[in-house]
């Protein structure tokens, strides 16, 4: 039997940030997602000085360069710290990521026990996005406007990278996700999520593909406030060869099959 969460407060300020970033062989993007998540960092500091950002980059089964593109980053940027696991599985990498944060250890508790999540983990706020994709520069800022309005997970919009991307497929894409506040969809490269929720919740699952959606929906059922907006979109990439068997690449791939005739 899984463990009884007790009501949790809602609004609680942030004090504190955990950005988790999964990566199998994204050297062609990590980059740029590191650049990006930096300054999004950047722009919270300027904001709210006193928010304390840790972004943990977790680098899966990698056989390419992204261990030395995160290393940069980690050796000039003290928020940034590595982690090299061998999962092959968005599931269990995104979890691990948040452990190394600090957070996932909190969750061992007796089985069905009324239990009352730690204090920090209510002024604690999760972050994650995908190494191919690019997070706006106010992308934790609002998140956080939204935990403060009393939010307990944030579901963002994504945009497929329109560079090298066939047009008539991104044309398709575009048609069937509107963008819009309260959308239906959830994206692993653009959600965020309170810890004490989080935990509540029971965390990412350890699946290869859809942990994100297990998570929402688990957050759902236990009556948690999750809101969707468009007003932090992520640029992500448009490749149609997933890494997740079941990911975005594999949906933009099924997308492009089932073209609708000229003229429709």
């Amino acid at each position: 039997m899984a463990a009884l969460a007790l009501p949790l407060p809602r609004g609680h300020s942030i004090d504190r940030v955990a950005v988790v970033i999964p990566a199998h062989n994204e050297d062609a993007h990590l980059d740029r997602a590191l650049l990006a998540v930096q300054r999004a960092a950047d722009a919270l500091h300027r904001h709210q000085d006193a928010v304390d950002v840790q972004v943990t980059v977790v680098l899966d089964s990698c056989t390419d360069g992204s261990a030395g593109i995160a290393a940069r980053y980690a050796a000039a940027d003290r928020r940034f710290q590595v982690l090299e696991t061998g999962f092959r599985n968005a599931g269990a990498s995104r979890e691990a990521g948040i452990r190394a944060a600090g957070v996932g250890a909190a969750r061992l508790r007796p089985p069905g026990k009324r239990w009352t999540p730690p204090p920090w983990a209510g002024r604690t706020w999760l972050a994650n996005t995908d190494a191919d994709s690019q997070v706006p520069q106010n992308w934790l800022i609002r998140q956080l406007e939204f935990a403060a309005a009393g939010a307990d997970a944030v579901l963002g919009s994504v945009e497929p990278d329109p560079d090298g991307m066939d047009p008539e497929l991104l044309r398709r894409w575009r048609e069937r996700h509107p963008f819009e506040e309260d959308h239906p969809h959830i994206y692993g490269a653009n959600f965020g999520v309170r810890a004490s929720a989080y935990l509540a919740a029971g965390g990412f699952p350890k699946l290869a593909s859809h942990e994100d959606r297990t998570l929402v929906q688990n957050l759902r059922s236990r009556a948690f406030t999750v809101t969707a907006t468009d007003s932090i979109r992520v640029l992500t990439s448009g490749r149609t060869h997933a890494r997740a068997p079941h990911g975005f690449g594999a949906y933009l791939r099924t997308l492009g099959r089932h073209r609708a005739p000229a003229g429709d």
